[in-house]
């Protein structure tokens, strides 16, 4: 008799992000998580909000969250943002460590593939760390913050809120804000504390857990993992060049640290200093790249991932050059080649596909404003040009917009990988077929 196979964890990794966000839509349909009652919230804009918040991504179909919202719907959002960065898995397990119960074998293999981890060992203890740090980050957020907000209110507890909350939706590169306005940071464009912190916390959150225990776990830059220098050297290529595009085409219409928080917040953080509608074309190519881009593997923000970016970029350079994937002194296995182009090509194919839909649904939206709002979904990002916002998007497009954060939060491959049954490469399939060349370009 056949062994039943058992489910890839993919599917309970995907399960898990599809519950919490039902779960957060109906918390946030209650009456009194907005202010004014149940009317200011449908359960179609409660199911978009809980899907931002989890994928955390920052879209809003609220124009003004700080004043729609209540304490309670506030705090939803806020768990739901910590719940969706940091994954339920990753807390479920360590509440389990907490209360001093065992991690079985399937949990653990569970977590090595969520976190994309090669070994199932030392998975505990990266589970505690990656608790621990995230919420020791967010607390020193919160504490810089402060500093900006209390002389602000005058109000120790409104303070601490705004602090929290900003604190936590940095780390996470969620994007959300709950000043009480519709600008954003701009009205904070100058504010140079809170333009450093907010940055930091976002390169933070985005660099990867993996990528900051290498840092702290070594002290000599040489000894860094591949996987640690590829992500640094990207993550610091990116912000220069996004910075300069940005800067250099825009001119004096904005400073040099709005270029510079620009170039950090499309890395799927979505705050913005200035208004994203006013973007020359040059830095509207600029910023859809680094959206479409995002953060890196094992962290907070969504996107294809720099690692993936990287290698396409190096996979090209070497197939023109007639030479082996080799990366710092390091050969790179053509199935992760694959994976990377793969990846790339799904999401692609992917973002258009949405765009189609919700172009042919919302013509009244120019191809522009689609285009930035989609591929900010796809990213994680939160950036807008108004469309989730503008009160007119329909049923069909704030359901393709929700669908689109969890399809580049969870990741394409993650996605497709759901009803993969070979998933333990397991196949007794044996057959080798004569290898042909097909004639390409």
């Amino acid at each position: 008799m056949e062994r039943k196979k058992k489910k890839t964890p993919y599917l309970y990794i995907g399960l898990s992000f599809i519950g919490v966000i039902l779960i957060g839509t109906l918390l946030l349909w209650l009456p009194w998580s907005t202010i004014g009652g149940a009317e200011n919230m449908s359960l179609i804009d409660a199911y978009f909000m809980s899907s931002s918040a989890v994928c955390v991504t920052g879209l809003t179909v609220i124009p003004n969250v700080g004043l729609t919202l209540s304490i309670y719907g506030k705090v939803i959002l806020a768990l739901l943002i910590e719940v969706g960065g940091i994954s339920i898995l990753t807390i479920g397990v360590f509440l389990l460590i907490l209360i001093g119960k065992k991690v079985g074998m399937s949990s653990r293999f569970l977590m090595k593939e969520a976190l994309n981890q090669n070994s199932v060992r030392g998975i505990v203890k990266f589970i505690k760390k990656i608790v621990i740090m995230s919420f020791s980050f967010q607390i020193i957020g919160l504490i810089v913050n402060m500093f900006v907000f209390l002389p602000e209110y005058h109000n120790f507890w409104k303070a601490l809120g705004i602090s929290a909350f900003h604190s936590l939706s940095s780390f996470n590169n969620a994007g959300f804000d709950i000043f009480g306005g519709t600008n954003s940071m701009v009205p904070y464009a100058s504010n140079i504390l809170l333009n450093i912190n907010t940055m930091f916390l976002i390169v933070i959150g985005g660099l990867g857990f993996i990528v900051i225990f290498d840092i702290f776990k070594k002290n000599n830059r040489k000894k860094l993992s591949l996987h640690s220098k590829i992500v640094l050297l990207m993550t610091a290529i990116l912000i220069i060049i996004g910075t300069l595009v940005v800067k250099l085409s825009m001119g004096n219409s904005i400073t040099w640290l709005q270029a510079i928080f620009t170039s950090v917040t499309t890395r799927t953080a979505g705050f913005n200093t200035f208004d994203m509608s006013n973007l020359s074309t040059p830095a509207y190519i600029q910023v859809l790249i680094l959206m479409f881009i995002g953060a890196s593997p094992c962290s907070t923000g969504g996107g294809i991932k720099t690692t993936t970016m990287f290698l396409v970029a190096i996979t090209i350079i070497s197939i023109t050059r007639g030479k082996q994937i080799n990366v710092f002194k390091r050969r790179i296995a053509a199935e992760s080649a694959y994976r990377a182009f793969s990846l790339m090509i799904i999401s692609l194919v992917w973002i258009c596909i949405a765009c189609l839909i919700v172009s042919w649904v919302d013509p009244e939206f120019t191809f522009q404003q689609t285009l930035f709002e989609t591929v900010s979904a796809f990213g994680t990002v939160g950036l807008s040009q108004g469309v989730a916002s503008s009160g007119t998007l329909s049923i069909v497009s704030k359901i393709i917009l929700a669908l689109t954060m969890l399809f580049g939060r969870l990741g394409p491959l993650t996605v497709l990988s759901m009803w993969n049954k070979n998933w333990l490469n397991n196949s007794n399939e044996n057959i080798r077929y004569l290898e042909e060349k097909l004639i390409i370009g």
